[in-house]
Order: structure tokens, then C-alpha cells, then sequence
């Protein structure tokens, strides 16, 4: 699957994009990251699969693109 990641979250990663194991859904994938990415444990962040956000723990398709957003500001 492809990861997107944007923010601050692109920056504990270290890339913007990144090729990951496919996940089936977005709470193994979330512990995953907080796992190899412990920063992460204390940034909260949104999740959108194929460009659709998502809330809770959504099934995740093989191949789907997967992005990290971070928190929204602005007017």
C-alpha cells in the first residue's frame, strides 16, 4: 500500500511517500506506525483512504493509497 504522509508527520517519518505491507484496517495500521514511530503516539492526526477521510477503525483495502493528515487550521 502507499502511505502518504504530510506535516509534521512527514517529518518523524522522513519521506512524504513510503511503500508499506498491506494492513486490513486503520487500527493494526496506526499501532504499526506508532510502533516504528513512537513520535507519532503523541501527534494526533486524521486518516483518508483514497482520498476519502475516514473516522474510526475503517477496513482497508489491498493497494489502497493511505494518507496521515495532520490537524487542519485556518479559516
Amino acid at each position: 500500500m502507499k502511505l502518504l504522509a504530510f506535516g509534521k508527520i512527514a517529518e518523524i517519518i522522513g519521506k512524504q511517500d513510503i511503500e508499506i505491507e498491506n494492513f486490513p484496517n486503520t487500527d493494526i495500521l496506526v499501532g504499526y506506525l506508532q510502533q516504528q514511530y513512537p513520535a507519532l503516539k503523541d501527534l494526533k492526526f486524521s486518516i483518508a483512504i483514497d482520498k476519502k477521510q475516514v473516522n474510526g477503525n475503517v477496513s482497508i483495502t489491498t493497494g489502497a493509497e493511505v494518507a496521515l493528515l495532520p490537524p487542519f487550521s485556518g479559516g
